[in-house]
């Protein structure tokens, strides 16, 4: 007797439909799983067998073939138990229903519960593209699952409760949609009315966030960089539906997701160690999983002591802080996450600290200066939009018990500079001024002839890259739209001149 049930496998962040078949014939008992199954779903015979005696079925004694198509992609991890556990029952006739239209996916226990699996708002995205009405999902996810319009979820506890709907014994009821992204705001870790002092600083937190762009603090120890970037997502703005899907995917498909909160509704802020390995950062595995750079998508990647981070993982993000896009190549093939972060990133000037301080004398040698800061590639520094020396607090600032700007008022300001930015890239795929290629930059950076002298004046003395002319140009529509000014004047040009660092720092 032969059955198919339909499953989905998750390759890079895109879902793939898979068809499970069920062969029983006679021959001496045994159990095989074609198909390129990994141990994960090899092992899948031992918990599909107990699941099935300890939900009081017998399980069949023949020769069972199990395939796994097509059988040139990799099938890993154990979302496989259940659809293989409902294929034998039909395949055995022990059950009768249709389940043509469904796709199934879960982890069975030895006693027949369901438990959770990842990736599963991948697979519900493809159940819709390929036609499907109905997702037969572990209950725990089924929420998840919801996230997707237009298809039927059933949460599943047990494989009782599924052979029984299927049986028309006790029908399953199907999940209620109820998602929002109106939540409270987290508790976070720093305000910035609490940051004494520093209102450069500040003001370039502000026009990052504001526009999307990146940005690197030097400064000496205890001058306040880390405090100042823990404090950005307190002004980061609210998301946007399509960008909360966009990450819950790679947070479920990274299997990073809360427990109990199907739908990421904040922007993320991954902040790495600089042990943090090559594939940590960037992704990848001998089956590649998302890296710290795609989970920081549309949020912030914060990485403190720059310099401290190996080159080779350094130079990595060159590409995807240019392409928004990171790709990784194995053998098995090539996937694609998406990558689209504000890096944020903080260094000392010197190995001991105070290069430059006013108030502490270095103690390194010139050699071992230029060795520190070398450390980051001029390429890389090219990518920064925003370069911000963050000097000592002098005691009066730090004693002083007036207080500045708080978050919320700045996130106002922040929110007013993505609406201008969301209704000018309207029906394009961009989002922020960052996002702007050379197209785009043309049309919505026109400068007048003032401002056109200005930049050609800095780009002669300062010795300014193509790159950094077009990052100058990103910075002051962001500072324009933060303005409220509909043009591009020579102030806002001004400003965003000098973000760009007249020598390496």
């Amino acid at each position: 007797m032969l059955a198919k049930v339909n499953s989905c496998a998750v390759v890079g962040l895109e879902g793939v439909l898979i068809e499970v078949e069920i062969d029983i014939s006679r021959g001496l008992p045994s159990m095989t799983i074609v198909g390129l199954p990994d141990t994960a779903v090899q092992e899948s015979r031992e918990r599909v067998r107990a699941a099935i005696r300890n939900t009081g079925l017998p399980f069949p004694s023949d020769r069972l073939t199990i395939n796994l198509a097509p059988a040139d992609i990799r099938k890993a991890g154990p979302a496989y138990d259940l659809p293989i556990a409902i294929g034998l029952l039909l395949a055995s006739e022990q059950i009768y229903g249709d389940v043509n239209k469904a796709i199934v996916m879960g982890e069975l226990s030895l006693d027949g519960g369901v438990r959770h699996v990842s990736g599963v708002l991948s697979m519900a995205h493809l159940a819709k593209q390929a036609g499907f009405n109905t997702l037969f999902v572990p209950a725990e996810d089924a929420a998840e699952a919801a996230l997707i319009n237009e298809v039927t979820v059933y949460p599943i506890n047990s494989l009782l409760e599924l052979v029984d709907h299927l049986s028309g014994h006790k029908l399953l009821v199907p999940f209620e949609r109820n998602y929002s992204l109106e939540a409270e705001l987290p508790p976070f870790a720093t305000d910035l009315a609490e940051i004494k002092g520093q209102e450069h600083v500040k003001r370039a937190l502000e026009v990052a966030a504001s526009g999307g762009h990146n940005m690197l603090m030097v400064g000496p120890p205890g001058s306040g960089k880390t405090l100042i970037a823990r404090s950005m997502p307190a002004i980061l703005p609210r998301l946007t539906l399509e960008e909360a899907l966009d990450i819950t995917r790679i947070y479920s498909v990274a299997d990073q997701l809360p427990l109990g909160e199907p739908l990421v509704r904040h922007r993320p802020f991954r902040t790495p160690h600089h042990t943090v390995s090559y594939a940590g950062l960037v992704g990848g595995g001998h089956w590649p999983k998302p890296g710290e750079i795609s989970l920081a998508h549309r949020g912030v990647l914060f990485l403190d002591e720059l310099p401290e981070f190996g080159s080779r993982i350094l130079e990595t993000m060159r590409q995807p802080l240019e392409d928004k896009v990171i790709s990784i190549s194995r053998s098995a093939g090539s996937l694609t996450y998406p990558a689209n972060f504000m890096l944020v990133a903080s260094m000392n000037p010197c190995p001991c600290g105070y290069y430059g301080d006013k108030s502490k004398e270095c103690t390194c040698s010139m050699t071992l200066i230029n060795k520190y800061q070398k450390k980051i590639s001029g390429p890389l520094l090219d990518r920064i939009d925003i370069h911000v020396e963050v000097p000592r607090i002098p005691f009066e600032k730090l004693s002083s018990q007036r207080l500045g700007e708080t978050s919320a008022v700045v996130r106002e300001r922040v929110e007013t500079a993505r609406q201008v930015q969301r209704e000018r890239f309207a029906g394009t795929a961009l989002q922020t001024n960052a996002d702007m290629g050379p197209a785009e930059i043309r049309q919505f950076c026109p400068v007048d002839e003032t401002s056109a002298n200005l930049l050609k004046a800095a780009m002669r003395q300062m010795q300014l890259t193509a790159r950094a002319y077009h990052r100058i140009l990103k910075l002051s529509r962001t500072i324009a739209d933060l303005s409220g000014a509909r043009d591009i004047q020579t102030s806002h040009i001004a400003e965003a001149i000098q973000y760009r660092p007249q020598l390496r720092v």
